[in-house]
């Protein structure tokens, strides 16, 4: 018996194996001819083992690709497509690094200290001031999204006097929204949208009876219908048979 220990490397685990090894015998096949037939039996060998269609250019591309390179690129066929090389395919992919910026408050984030920055620069206006007082809100309900708890209003003027370079500032009388009712306005379910709903839960009922009384009234018309025709035509006929006498 024969151990996956005791045997070479695995290369590719998606053909597992036998393709290996039937790759390995045609390594060592003299004739390149036969090598050729026997690289097309193992690629259509390859493709009964792939899900997915198999009608596309690029799915038998890739196949002939991975002969060679379980083959550690030791075979010497003839393929319809170019050979890769080696070298390429052992490049690694090129290092992405993680983008870093200098947050100086993490709570707030990347894009609230650069708005505080470009607000800073702007001149001296009422629209100004009302900003600085929006992002201030702002910024305390970040920080307890953050952190779930109480904040010192101080704190949040000393974040806004930092993140502005000592631009933005609020006037001493400026009261902050409390902590408790911003996180009871994040913690509040919409209960306007419950009622709604049972609103229209309520208007569908009333849809439903209107459809069955409507269907009554059609049925009830059906039927005067009927008997009108019905009627209509008992006096045609008595009105022959009149004539006839």
């Amino acid at each position: 018996m024969e151990y996956n220990t005791q045997q070479s490397k695995l290369i590719n685990g998606e053909f597992g194996r036998h393709i290996q090894k039937m790759i390995a015998y045609a390594i060592n096949i003299k004739s390149k001819e036969l090598r050729n037939e026997q690289a097309k039996i193992i690629v259509k060998t390859m493709a009964a083992m792939s899900s997915g269609p198999k009608d596309s250019d690029d799915f038998w591309h890739k196949l002939w690709d991975l002969l060679f390179v379980i083959s550690d690129f030791k075979l010497d066929i003839d393929s319809p497509y170019e050979k890769p090389s080696k070298p390429i395919v052992e490049k690694k992919p090129q290092h992405i690094g993680y983008q870093k910026h200098n947050i100086k408050f993490r709570p707030y984030g990347n894009l609230m200290e650069k708005a505080i920055q470009s607000l800073s620069e702007a001149e001296e206006c009422i629209e100004k001031t009302e900003l600085t007082k929006d992002i201030a809100r702002h910024l305390k309900r970040q920080y307890l999204l953050w952190n779930r708890d109480s904040v010192n209003d101080e704190l949040i003027r000393e974040h806004l006097s930092t993140m502005s370079n000592d631009k933005l500032y609020l006037a001493p009388d400026f009261v902050f929204p409390s902590s408790k009712k911003i996180l009871s306005e994040v913690n509040t379910k919409p209960q306007a949208m419950v009622s709604n709903n049972g609103k229209k839960k309520k208007k569908k009922k009333k849809e439903g009876a209107n459809t069955q009384q409507d269907k009554q009234a059609q049925q009830q018309k059906q039927k005067q219908q009927k008997q009108i025709k019905q009627d209509t035509k008992s006096q045609t006929e008595k009105k022959e048979q009149t004539k006839n006498e």
